[in-house]
């Protein structure tokens, strides 16, 4: 039996772009709730069998939203949690352009370390175990995360080492498509923005 797994950037907030908020608990701003609805719109007429969320708030609040519409509970999963950026967490990035550490984890993904955090390889994962853990179930599970989170599952499926990471967007309420089968991953859609 095959499954479809959802995964959903949360909305946007007021740090996106400016702030690398990590595991802070920042809310979604008016714009997030804006493209959390749209994404729930666009998930109307899709028979979910569950919800599962980062524990963050911004993913939490993106998650009820859409929930709302399925007449589902969310289920918080820690494996789907950003990454610990360490002692760059809530730092902003003009204030990391230039760091040496902060350009060579961005280069090399694969190998580069977070200063006291973890690495992209532990972050992947736990986020792929997870997702690779629903197939089978034979429904569409929606799981909302973050940005790289995403990137690296999708790296994952993809076959791309994690140094590519960069190489595609994930755009705040996007959804990317993964249909399981068997152990296997196909990606379906990737960075879908809802309109």
């Amino acid at each position: 039996m095959s499954a479809t797994v959802l995964l959903a950037r949360h909305g946007s907030h007021d740090e996106v772009g400016a702030v690398l908020s990590g595991r802070s608990d920042i809310a979604l701003n008016a714009v997030g709730h804006a493209e959390a609805e749209r994404l729930a719109a666009r998930l109307a007429e899709v028979p979910l069998t569950a919800i599962h969320s980062s524990p963050r708030a911004r993913t939490r609040e993106t998650a009820e939203i859409v929930a709302a519409h399925h007449n589902l509970q969310v289920t918080l999963v820690e494996a789907l949690d950003e990454v610990d950026f360490g002692a760059w967490a809530g730092r902003s990035f003009a204030s990391l352009h230039g760091d040496a550490e902060w350009d060579r984890w961005n280069a090399e993904r694969a190998t580069a370390t977070t200063p006291g955090g973890e690495t992209m390889a532990a972050a992947t994962a736990r986020a792929v175990a997870h997702v690779a853990a629903l197939d089978g179930d034979g429904g569409t599970v929606l799981c909302v995360s973050h940005c790289d989170v995403i990137r690296g599952i999708a790296s994952h499926y993809l076959g791309l080492g994690l140094d590519r990471l960069l190489a595609f967007d994930c755009a705040p309420g996007s959804l990317t498509t993964l249909a399981l089968a068997g152990g296997q991953g196909r990606i379906v859609t990737l960075n879908e923005v809802p309109q």
